[in-house]
């Protein structure tokens, strides 16, 4: 089985949590039993999670030799520079390593997105942008520190696709069961 949720702002990508007071899971949500995330998104991140109960299919999914393309909406600070941009595409240098060449395009238009709570703060002074990033690899908080890298600090992270799934119109909370997209899919 393959599930796409849309996971809201601050919540776990895990059934329990042990912090004081607890934070919000995957465990209000409905979920079928024994079924577990296929990669992660972070707690302060939002959009497409899959979860699945078969443990070689998340592996396909998350593993970066597999090649699967994440595709995300991120909202910086500023308004990129093609210096700035060039930069992402290339892969900068994280304290970690190079990461690798990824597309990065500047969106037209703000993507039609849900309102988060609490809203992203808003500073007249201060332009923001939307980019969409594709990258098919997934370290820890990478888009966040790549765009903080090339000094375009991410306001707001929305995974949309993820391995040739779409969160379509999934609104947050919501989930439904797909199909397991092939071994090699293209990006979006």
């Amino acid at each position: 089985m393959l599930i796409a949720f849309n996971k809201p702002f601050n919540v776990l990508c895990q059934f329990t949590d042990r912090s004081v007071p607890p934070r919000r899971t995957l465990a209000e949500f409905g979920l079928p039993k024994a079924v577990y995330a296929a990669g992660r998104l972070d707690y302060d991140s939002e959009g497409l999670l899959l979860l699945t109960d078969d443990g070689g299919l998340a592996h396909r999914l998350t593993d970066p030799r597999h090649k699967q393309s994440k595709r995300y909406w991120v909202q910086v600070e500023g308004t990129p520079t093609q210096a700035q941009l060039q930069a992402l595409r290339a892969g900068p240098t994280l304290n970690d390593g190079p990461t690798r060449p990824l597309q990065v395009e500047v969106l037209a238009q703000t993507p039609t997105l849900w309102e988060r709570e609490p809203p992203v703060r808003f500073r007249k002074s201060v332009p923001d942008t939307w980019l969409a990033m594709t990258l098919r690899e997934g370290r820890n908080r990478q888009v966040r520190r790549m765009t903080a890298a090339v000094g375009l600090p991410t306001l707001r992270l929305v995974r949309a696709w993820m391995g040739g799934i779409g969160l379509e119109d999934l609104q947050p909370g919501q989930w439904r069961i797909v199909q397991a997209p092939n071994d090699r899919v293209a990006g979006p």
